[in-house]
C-alpha cells in the first residue's frame, strides 16, 4: 500500500464510509470547487494489470482484500447524501498519508462513486433524524438554522462561517459541535422521566445507557462524546449496581480504553482538550468554589480560630450531583479536530455539565438547564414520585454523582441541598483564621461560586493545550460561557425531541424548534457581544516556547498572589490595565487611523479594499477569498452600510468573500465586468445578488460616483474596444477586470484589478491614467507592462498578497521595477491592513501590522 501510494498508482477500490462526508469550501487558490473529505476503510484494492503490484507476486490486476483506514478526497454533490456504513466502489489515485497519521493512504477520487450497499438500519435511522431536524430548522433565521443542528446532533453543514469564527473567538467553539454536554443533557432527561415513571433503579440505568448510546450514534462519536460516553456508561453501571465511582479513576480508565481502541486519539487536540477540561473541574473547581464562598459565619463562631473545610466537602451525594457530573464542556477558545477530520469542541459553560463530561457543573447553574431541572433538585423528585425511597435517591446520586469520592460538598439545608461539585482532593486541613476574618471576606452565593469555579477551572486546565495549538489566550471565554450556558440545555432537549418527532409529525417538529431557536439566538448574541469586546483574545507565542512562557507567568502569578502587599499591587495594576483596555483604548482607537480614505484589507491571497464613503459607510472593491476575514475588516472600520460594491472580475480570490460583506449590512448595488468571460461563476454571483435583491450593474467606461470624500470613475474595460485577450482562460478573466480611478482632495489612486500585460497595454494606449497610489495588478505578477507602470507614476505601490502563496507573488522582477520607478512598496503579507490617509493635504500610507 505504501509503495503504491508513493508511486501515485491509479486503482479501483471498494471502501466503507466510517463518517459523514464533510464539505471543504474552496477559498481561492488552485481549487475552484468545493471538496468532499470523508474517512473510510479500504476493503478491496485492484491495481491495473500494467502496474506491477508490490502486494504479492502475480497480484497485478486482481482484487485484493485489505482492511486499511484511508481518507477520501472527492468532488461532486452525490457524496453529500451518503451515510456511514455504506460501501462504494471508486476510481482513485493513491497518495501518501501525512507522516504521523494512522492511515494507510489518501484516495484522490475521480468521477462519481458507485454505491454498492445501503447504510445499516441504525445509520439510516440516524440519518433520517438528522435530516428531519435540518428540515424542521428551516423555519428559523439563517444563523439559528445552522447552529441548532450543529449544537444538537453535530450537523454543521449549514453553519455560517462568520458565526463559526465568532464562536471560536468568544471561547464558545464547543457549541457548534456536539460534545459530552449534549450527551449529558439527554441522559439526565431520560433519568428524570424514568424516575418520575417509577421505574426501578436497574431499569433507569439501562434506559440512561441506551439513551447515551443512541445519542452518540445520531450525533456521531467525536472525541469528547466518546470520552463522555465511556464515563457515562461507567456511571450507568454504578447506578444500576448501587455503587459509587471515583471521578478521576473513571476519567483515567476512559482515557486508557479509548486510546487502546483508537490510538489516533492520542494525538487529537479535541480529545486532549476534553480530557484536560474534565480533569480541571474534578481537581481544581471544588477548592476554588470553597474559596469563593468563604467560611460560613453561621458555622464559624466569633470566638473560633479555625474552620474545617472537610465538612463542606463531604456530605451525602444528591441527585443534583447526578445532573452536575455527566455533562461535558469543551475547552474554551478553539475548535480542534483530529487528523481524521473529526471536529472536537469539547467545552461547555458553567451551568451545563454533568457526569462524564469535560465540564462538571452544579449549583444553580444546573437549574438554568431545562434538561437538568428535574434532576438537580431532590424536592422535585420527591414531589414527583412519592414512592421512590431515600435509598434509591442516594444510590442514584452516588453512582451518577461525580465519579469522584464518596462525598460531596456540604449543604446547609438538608431538605433542599445545593448542587455542588465533588472533589478528588483529600480532606483539606483546617483553615486558620482570626475571629471575624471569614465575615470580612467577599463571599459569593454558592450557585455563583459554583458556576465561576467550574468555568475558571476548565479554562485554566485547557489553556496550556490552547497555547500549544493556537497561540492565543481567550480572555472573554469565561464570561461568555457563563452567559451562554443556560441556553444550551433547552436548545439541546427541544432540538433532540424535534429530531425524534420530525419523521412522524413534521409540523410538531417545527413548533419545537421555534423555542429552541430563541435559545440558540441568545447564544449567537453572546458570541457577537464577546468578539466585540476589546482584548477578547490576547496574542501569545504558540508551541513549546509559548508553553514555557505560560509556565513562567503562572509561577510568577502564584508568588505574587501569596503575599498580601504584592497581591494588592498586582490587582491594582490589573484593574488599571482593564480600564486602559476597555475604556481608554476604545476612546483613542488605533485602527482605523484618523482621516482614512482607503484600506487594503489583509485577506490573504486575494483582493479586498474599502473606500471611505462617509460615517459608517464604505465602497467595497472586491471581497477576497474568505467571508470571515472580509467581514472582520469591515467591522474594524465600522462599515455598516455599503452603497456600492465593485467586483472587478469573477475569480474566487476576489469574490468568494461576498457573504462577509452581505452579513448584517445593506448593499446598495454591485458593479460587475461587462465582459462575461466566466459565465458559470458570473451566474453564481448573479444568483446570490438576486437572492438578496441587490441590483447588478455593468456600467460603461467613464461612469462616475461621488460618495463621501471618494469620487470613483470606471476606466476599463470598454466594450467598444472588443473582447478581452490573454494567454489562456485565467488571463482572459484577469484582463476583463474592471479598472477604476479614485480621487480625493489629497490625491488619487488607481485600482487595477488583475489586469495583465495585454489589458495594461490597451489601457495605456487609450487613457494613460496617472495616480499617486497604485494598487498593483494581479498581486505583483510578473506578467506586466513596464511602460504602463511608468506611465501611472505612483509614489506608493500597494500589493495585496498572501504569505507563502503557491504562485510566487509578488514576483521579484515586479518589486525591482517598482523600486526603479521610485515607488515605495507596501505588502499586506508583511504589513497587514494598509490604510491610505489624508495627512495635512497629502496622501500617506499607514500599516496596521500583521
Amino acid at each position: 500500500m505504501a509503495d503504491l501510494a508513493t508511486r501515485g498508482a491509479q486503482v479501483t477500490a471498494q471502501i466503507t464510509l466510517t463518517d459523514d462526508p464533510k464539505i471543504r469550501r474552496h477559498r481561492g487558490g488552485r481549487f475552484t470547487q468545493d471538496r468532499i473529505v470523508v474517512p473510510a476503510t479500504l476493503t478491496v484494492l485492484q491495481t491495473p494489470a500494467s502496474l506491477g503490484s508490490p502486494l504479492r507476486r502475480g497480484a497485478a490486476g486482481r482484487a485484493i482484500a485489505v482492511n486499511t483506514p484511508v481518507v477520501v478526497f472527492a468532488q461532486g454533490p452525490e457524496w453529500s447524501s451518503l451515510l456511514p456504513s455504506q460501501s462504494l466502489e471508486v476510481t482513485a489515485r493513491l497518495a501518501p498519508a501525512t507522516p504521523g497519521d494512522l492511515i494507510g493512504a489518501v484516495l484522490l477520487v475521480r468521477g462519481s462513486p458507485r454505491v454498492l450497499t445501503s447504510p445499516s438500519w441504525i445509520q439510516a435511522a440516524a440519518g433520517t433524524l438528522r435530516a428531519g431536524l435540518r428540515t424542521a430548522a428551516d423555519v428559523l433565521p439563517a444563523d439559528q438554522r445552522g447552529l441548532l443542528p450543529g449544537l444538537v446532533v453535530g450537523d454543521v453543514s449549514r453553519m455560517d462561517p462568520q458565526l463559526t469564527a465568532d464562536l471560536n473567538e468568544a471561547g464558545l467553539s464547543h457549541l457548534n459541535a456536539v460534545s459530552g454536554a449534549n450527551l449529558a443533557v439527554v441522559a439526565s432527561a431520560v433519568l428524570a422521566l424514568s424516575r418520575l415513571a417509577g421505574f426501578p433503579l436497574a431499569l433507569r440505568a439501562v434506559l440512561a445507557a441506551l439513551a447515551m448510546i443512541a445519542f452518540a450514534v445520531v450525533a456521531r462519536p467525536s472525541p469528547s462524546v466518546l470520552r463522555a460516553l465511556l464515563m457515562g456508561m461507567t456511571a450507568a453501571i454504578a447506578l444500576g449496581t448501587g455503587r459509587t465511582k471515583d471521578g478521576v479513576a473513571a476519567l483515567s480508565a476512559s482515557i486508557l480504553l479509548l486510546i487502546l481502541f483508537d490510538p489516533e486519539l492520542a494525538r487529537s487536540y479535541g480529545f486532549a482538550l476534553s480530557v484536560f477540561a474534565t480533569a480541571g473541574i474534578l481537581l481544581l473547581a471544588p477548592r476554588w468554589r470553597a474559596h469563593l464562598t468563604g467560611p460560613d459565619p453561621e458555622e464559624t463562631p466569633a470566638h473560633a480560630d479555625t474552620h474545617d473545610d472537610s465538612a463542606a466537602e463531604n456530605p451525602t451525594p444528591t441527585w443534583a450531583d447526578a445532573a452536575s457530573r455527566l455533562r461535558d464542556s469543551a475547552p474554551y477558545g478553539a475548535v480542534a479536530s483530529d487528523p481524521a477530520g473529526r471536529g472536537a469542541g469539547g467545552s461547555g459553560s458553567a451551568g451545563r455539565g454533568v457526569v462524564g463530561s469535560d465540564w462538571v457543573v452544579g449549583g444553580a447553574a444546573t437549574s438554568d438547564s431545562a434538561g437538568c431541572e428535574a434532576i438537580g433538585s431532590d424536592s422535585v423528585l420527591r414531589d414527583g414520585v412519592a414512592s421512590n425511597s431515600a435509598a434509591d435517591s442516594a444510590a442514584d446520586s452516588a453512582a451518577f454523582g461525580a465519579f469522584t469520592s464518596d462525598s460531596a460538598p456540604h449543604s446547609d439545608d438538608a431538605d433542599t441541598p445545593d448542587v455542588v461539585l465533588e472533589s478528588q482532593e483529600p480532606h483539606s486541613a483546617p483553615i486558620r483564621s482570626s475571629p471575624g476574618r471569614g465575615r470580612r471576606r467577599l463571599r459569593l452565593p454558592r450557585w455563583a461560586a459554583e458556576a465561576v469555579a467550574v468555568s475558571a477551572a476548565a479554562q485554566a486546565a485547557v489553556t496550556p493545550v490552547l497555547v500549544l495549538m493556537s497561540g492565543q489566550l481567550t480572555l472573554v471565554a469565561i464570561p461568555a460561557n457563563l452567559l451562554a450556558g443556560p441556553a444550551v440545555a433547552p436548545a439541546t432537549i427541544l432540538g433532540f425531541v424535534a429530531a425524534l418527532v420530525a419523521p412522524l409529525w413534521p409540523q410538531a417538529a417545527q413548533w419545537l424548534v421555534i423555542p429552541a431557536g430563541y435559545a440558540v439566538g441568545w447564544i449567537i448574541l453572546v458570541a457577537q457581544w464577546a468578539v466585540s469586546m476589546p482584548l477578547a483574545t490576547l496574542p501569545w507565542p504558540g508551541g513549546l516556547p509559548g508553553l514555557g512562557l505560560l509556565m513562567v507567568a503562572v509561577a510568577v502569578m502564584i508568588l505574587v498572589l501569596r503575599r498580601r502587599t504584592w497581591r494588592t499591587a498586582a490587582l491594582t495594576m490589573a484593574a488599571a490595565a482593564l480600564v486602559v483596555g476597555l475604556v481608554v483604548r476604545p476612546m483613542a482607537k488605533l485602527w482605523p487611523p484618523p482621516n482614512w480614505l482607503m484600506v487594503v484589507c489583509d485577506v490573504g491571497q486575494g483582493d479586498g479594499m474599502v473606500l471611505a464613503a462617509g460615517p459608517g459607510r464604505g465602497i467595497v472593491v472586491d471581497t477576497g477569498p474568505d467571508p470571515v476575514v472580509m467581514d472582520r475588516c469591515l467591522r474594524r472600520l465600522d462599515v455598516r452600510d455599503v452603497p456600492l460594491l465593485l467586483l472587478t472580475h469573477p475569480h474566487a480570490d476576489h469574490v468568494d468573500g461576498l457573504p462577509g460583506v452581505l452579513r448584517n449590512r445593506r448593499v446598495g448595488a454591485v458593479i460587475v465586468s461587462p465582459q462575461r468571460v466566466a459565465p458559470q461563476e458570473s451566474n453564481r454571483i448573479a444568483t446570490i445578488l438576486a437572492r438578496h435583491r441587490i441590483p447588478e450593474w455593468t456600467p460603461s467606461s467613464g461612469s462616475r460616483w461621488q460618495l463621501g470624500p471618494s469620487e470613483m470613475t470606471i476606466l476599463a474595460p470598454d466594450p467598444a474596444q472588443g473582447d478581452a485577450e490573454g494567454q489562456g482562460e485565467g488571463s482572459l478573466i484577469n484582463n476583463s477586470s474592471v479598472v477604476a480611478r479614485v480621487r480625493w482632495r489629497a490625491g488619487s489612486a488607481l485600482l487595477s484589478g488583475d489586469i495583465e500585460t495585454e489589458a495594461q497595454d490597451a489601457l495605456l494606449r487609450r487613457l494613460a491614467p496617472r495616480a499617486d497610489v497604485l494598487k498593483v495588478p494581479h498581486h505583483g505578477s510578473r506578467r506586466l507592462d513596464p511602460a504602463f507602470f511608468a506611465s501611472v507614476g505612483a509614489r506608493a505601490a500597494l500589493i495585496s498578497v498572501g504569505a507563502d502563496n503557491d504562485y510566487g507573488h509578488p514576483a521579484p522582477s515586479t518589486i525591482a521595477l517598482l523600486h526603479r520607478l521610485g515607488a515605495r512598496v507596501y505588502r499586506t503579507d508583511r504589513a497587514g491592513d494598509l490604510a491610505v490617509i489624508d495627512q495635512d493635504g497629502q496622501l500617506a500610507v499607514v500599516a496596521r501590522g500583521p
